[in-house]
């Protein structure tokens, strides 16, 4: 199976060649049909770095003061694709200066010139329509002052739009052809000459919508911050579309619908995307900006939101995993964090998970997604899905998860003075014979969270397991682990002789972590992976530890404001910068 994936992914790349250097003899096309606006938002302070020849993708830093970027000796393969897909042109274009045009200008043609006749590795459908709508999007910054040259910059679209025309069916489903497709809707409606590709890509969007987005308005890898890249660009799509006189299909339009009451029951107290299966906060700004974009205020009924459940009262937001991992290719970068959760009070995160480490090497990648690195509870270090040998997935290999929890029955319940949420999964009772399940209560003032997590062998089969397990650790229990990660900005401190846990906020609030029965509490030492940074962010884990030695076993926990912190506090503390200097 792995050397069939392996001839495809080498037939697909030689075809990518092929039909890029047969784009290239492609009529040039002469002039946009409108004045191009620019939608995509970027980083004042990353658009500056490059300027003073710091450049960051993928976690690499390059230090390039006066050279071409594409001279670089690059890092890795994710590094190529970073550059070659052109999203740091939003980041020059939030600098908007005359020195930053120039740079952009200068990295534009210098790309035209190496690559324009099909050649090199940033011709792939995802990366050539991501790279597209870049180019029409900074149409106006990139060619003023530009006008003898701009001959070759329609040229370049053109051969583009083809190559795309020809090539978006082999990106991968997801993301990737949203990518590929929006980039060649973009093409049809901006381009002199390019008509010819609005219908076609029109309508294979709106069926890339009917398979993708499910009636939860989710997709299958079940990532945020990637549902947030989905819908973003098909905002952009019914805007062109709206803009030129075209409707979008109704599937687009009806995904739109779907998604945006999803994106909101994900979107924490402070704006930013609950951190699963891979993805981030999301890009400071994109999401209010595509939401207003959308046009849709609805809000998400009562009940899951492409599996995740939401609790919200006063200025705290808890988001749960409460669904199965994604299976199969979908979960290529999924995280074993089924039943974990996030809070955040106000402006500020304070339980997290560890996220994605895809930034940061193979090692970290495969870290992030164990359970270890997630808020929730873990039997002898395993976690409730396990990581399959890599297998190609495109053109790259992945491990995919095996073994996942099958059945994760959820009940959320409205109490007159609280939001309650019950889950349970069944990662562990093959091995161990042990469900775990999780209530959590948020006081509808938002100052208190309770918390229970359950171990419980629920039929005989089961209770051999569990017998089986005692036996092998001499009747001295399953080790077990409640892990809460904090956020680097919380200071946090043992109290009451280790009895208790408080933690302070940038804002001034003051949070106490409780627990009850006869645990072990401790802190200790933990990351927060972060795109955007050369390397992890130290921070600290709070981590109840215990052993299961019977059939049913309890640890109830809490986390309660401190009774002096306000109700409602003025946090003016700045952020730290987005970026590394």
């Amino acid at each position: 199976m792995a050397k069939r994936q392996s001839w495809r992914t080498a037939r697909a790349r030689v075809m990518n060649r092929m039909h890029a250097r047969m784009a290239a003899r492609t009529r040039a096309a002469t002039a946009f049909v409108s004045n191009p606006e620019p939608r995509t938002v970027g980083f004042f302070a990353r658009g500056r770095q490059m300027m003073a020849g710091n450049l960051m993708f993928a976690g690499h830093l390059v230090e390039a003061k006066d050279q071409m970027i594409w001279d670089l000796d690059l890092p890795d393969h994710a590094f190529a694709e970073e550059i070659h897909g052109f999203a740091w042109l939003d980041d020059l274009a939030a600098v908007g200066d005359l020195k930053a045009r120039e740079l952009a200008q200068s990295w534009l043609w210098g790309w035209i010139e190496r690559y324009g006749a099909g050649h090199g590795p940033g011709w792939t459908p995802e990366l050539t329509g991501r790279r597209l709508i870049r180019w029409v999007h900074h149409a106006l910054f990139l060619l003023r002052g530009k006008s003898v040259d701009s001959e070759g910059y329609f040229r370049s679209l053109a051969i583009q739009a083809r190559f795309l025309g020809r090539r978006w069916h082999t990106a991968t489903p997801g993301l990737p052809r949203f990518e590929a497709l929006t980039g060649l809707l973009y093409a049809g409606l901006s381009l002199e000459g390019m008509e010819h590709h609005i219908e076609p890509a029109r309508l294979a969007l709106g069926e890339e919508c009917q398979r993708q987005i499910n009636d939860q308005g989710g997709i299958p890898t079940r990532n945020p911050e990637e549902l947030l890249e989905v819908f973003t660009l098909l905002t952009w799509a019914q805007l062109a579309l709206n803009e030129s006189g075209k409707t979008p299909a109704d599937a687009h339009l009806e995904a739109i619908a779907q998604i945006a009451p999803t994106l909101r029951t994900l979107r924490h107290a402070d704006g930013g995307l609950a951190r699963f299966h891979g993805g981030g906060r999301g890009l400071e700004g994109r999401l209010d900006q595509a939401l207003a974009a959308s046009g849709n205020k609805k809000r998400q009924a009562e009940g899951l939101a492409m599996g995740f459940a939401r609790l919200s009262g006063g200025r705290t937001t808890v988001i749960v995993d409460a669904a199965p991992p994604p299976s199969g290719s979908a979960s290529a970068h999924a995280h074993a964090s089924t039943l974990a959760f996030e809070l955040t009070s106000g402006r500020r995160p304070m339980i997290v998970n560890c996220g994605s480490g895809g930034g940061f090497g193979e090692d970290w990648r495969r870290a992030g997604r164990a359970t270890l690195s997630h808020s929730t509870l873990s039997l002898q270090g395993y976690s409730s899905a396990r990581l399959a040998p890599p297998r190609w997935i495109g053109a790259s290999k992945r491990e995919l998860l095996e073994d996942l929890p099958s059945h994760v029955p959820v009940q959320m319940t409205h109490l007159p003075e609280s939001f309650r949420f019950e889950g349970g999964m069944d990662g562990y009772v093959a091995i161990h014979g042990l469900t775990h399940a999780r209530s959590l209560e948020l006081m509808l003032d938002g100052r208190t969270l309770n918390g229970e997590d359950y171990l419980v062998a629920l039929d005989s089969p089961a209770k051999k397991r569990f017998d089986k397990a005692m036996d092998q650790s001499r009747l001295a229990g399953v080790p077990f682990d409640v892990r809460f990660h904090l956020h680097p900005e919380v200071d946090v401190a043992l109290d009451l002789n280790g009895q208790a846990v408080s933690m302070a906020l940038r804002s001034g609030e003051i949070w106490v972590f409780r627990t009850e029965g006869d645990y072990s509490l401790e802190l200790e030492p933990s990351v927060y992976l972060e795109k955007g940074r050369l390397q992890p962010r130290a921070t600290k884990q709070i981590v109840l530890s215990g052993r299961a030695m019977e059939y049913a076993t309890r640890v109830r926990w809490s986390f309660a404001k401190a009774q002096e912190t306000a109700v409602a506090i003025r946090d003016l503390a700045q952020d730290e910068a987005d970026i590394e200097t």
